[in-house]
């Protein structure tokens, strides 16, 4: 008996035998017209919502496994699929084939002095390889993004979501089989050991570019260890500053919803510095505010002081990325101090200022080095949704090729065409 295209059988091939499937695959991914791909999402999302009870028969294997492996609440929610969630999963690459075809955009060109006609166009990576925790919509998604830029994606979840993940993948595969697309441009790595990872990172030659999608210790790992070029999603320890010259009501609403509005993302503001002119006006308030919401207060002595219930900050709070309720919080004497301790416990993500002060805006702007920077807004923004990308694979936090949210045009690389007549070179 054959076995599906994506059954476990064919996930224990050799990582070095799945790149190579995966680069053959690219291939062919890389001269689909847009109507074949958006056919193909189309497909991948109607597959899913007919296959609905075998995905949730497979998450519920992880589920059970999870529970008796002691995995938090937190956790097993993120690894949880029901009909509404997987519904909603489809529903995403279905937004996916609206969005406009990166590939083939002409990035720049112009007609040389000497008549050659010059054009750099966007062309897919080859083969992406994702490292990524827990959750399973991450498979779809990143699925979907890479066939939409023209990429083949090798995927290497979590153990905890195996079953999840076999599962969706054998139906995604199906999918572009029935679409006439090669199966192989959707694969799923063995998750049962490490060994997988390690090959994957080592992979150079016949993966094109890794992204690892999770907490601190996953990307500093996939960092450090790969062979093949990573795009590095970064953590977030993410500031909000109030200035001297802010609206008080602004910046507790800001600061708000910038720690609260979700906690376990890494655009969640993780440490608030307010400007010693605007303290005895601000922090009273913003620690109420803080209270009613449940959040534990790390501050230093002058924000101790106003109130008993203010956890008394180390240095080790500064340098930290809750993604819990606790946040730290300091007082500067100066928008420059300010910056020096962003620089110094940033992880380069998201800042945000809150200031009715145009100048001391523009410094800060000019002055923060990080992916993206808010001026009277929440650092929640920072989000491909959020900033009309329609689709994103992570936030990067690092300065070549792609930083910040990552859409579409960041997971293609560019090829220039010159076209002449018989051109020679004296």
């Amino acid at each position: 008996m054959t076995p599906r295209t994506g059954s476990p059988r064919s996930q224990r091939m050799n990582v070095t035998e799945q790149a190579r499937r995966a680069r053959d695959a690219a291939t062919s991914l890389a001269t689909a017209t847009r109507t074949t791909k958006d056919a193909a999402l189309h497909a991948m999302a109607d597959a899913m919502v007919a296959r609905t009870p075998e995905i949730v028969a497979a998450n519920a294997e992880d589920l059970t496994a999870g529970r008796a492996n002691g995995l938090s609440e937190a956790i097993l929610d993120r690894l949880a699929l029901d009909d509404k969630r997987i519904a909603a999963i489809a529903e995403a690459l279905r937004e996916m084939a609206a969005l406009p075809d990166p590939v083939g955009e002409v990035v720049r060109g112009s007609t040389l002095p000497n008549g050659l006609e010059l054009r750099q166009i966007r062309v897919p990576f080859g083969v992406v390889g994702i490292i990524y925790e827990a959750r399973p919509n991450v498979t779809v998604d990143a699925a979907g993004i890479c066939l939409k830029s023209g990429n083949a994606a090798l995927l290497r979840g979590s153990s905890s979501a195996m079953h999840s993940n076999t599962a969706l993948v054998a139906v995604l595969r199906d999918a572009l089989t029935g679409a006439g697309l090669p199966a192989d441009a959707v694969q799923l790595l063995d998750a049962s050991s490490r060994e997988s990872a390690k090959e994957l990172m080592r992979a150079r030659g016949l993966v094109d570019v890794l992204i690892p999608r999770g907490g601190a210790s996953l990307i500093r790992t996939v960092v450090e260890e790969s062979t093949v070029p990573v795009i590095e999603t970064g953590t977030g320890n993410c500031h909000v500053y109030v200035d001297a010259a802010a609206d008080v009501e602004k910046a507790l609403a800001v600061t708000l919803n910038s720690k609260t509005q979700r906690l376990s993302t890494c655009n969640t503001a993780e440490s608030l510095l307010v400007h010693a002119d605007i303290a005895a006006a601000f922090l009273p308030a913003m620690l109420a505010a803080f209270d009613d919401a449940g959040v534990t207060v790390h501050g230093t002595p002058e924000v101790a002081a106003l109130s008993d219930r203010v956890v008394p900050a180390t240095e080790e709070d500064f340098d930290t990325e809750y993604l819990s309720a606790d946040i730290s919080v300091a007082v500067v004497s100066s928008l420059d101090e300010a910056v020096a301790h962003i620089r110094r416990y940033g992880t380069g993500h998201t800042e945000a200022i809150v200031t009715d002060s145009q100048r001391a805006a523009r410094e800060f702007v000019a002055r923060v080095d990080s992916a993206a920077v808010m001026v009277n807004a929440s650092t929640r923004f920072t989000d491909g949704g959020e900033f009309g990308f329609g689709a994103e694979i992570g936030i990067s936090t690092q300065k070549l090729h792609a930083r910040g949210p990552m859409g579409l045009p960041e997971l293609t690389s560019t090829k220039y065409v010159v076209t002449g007549d018989g051109h020679l070179r004296g």
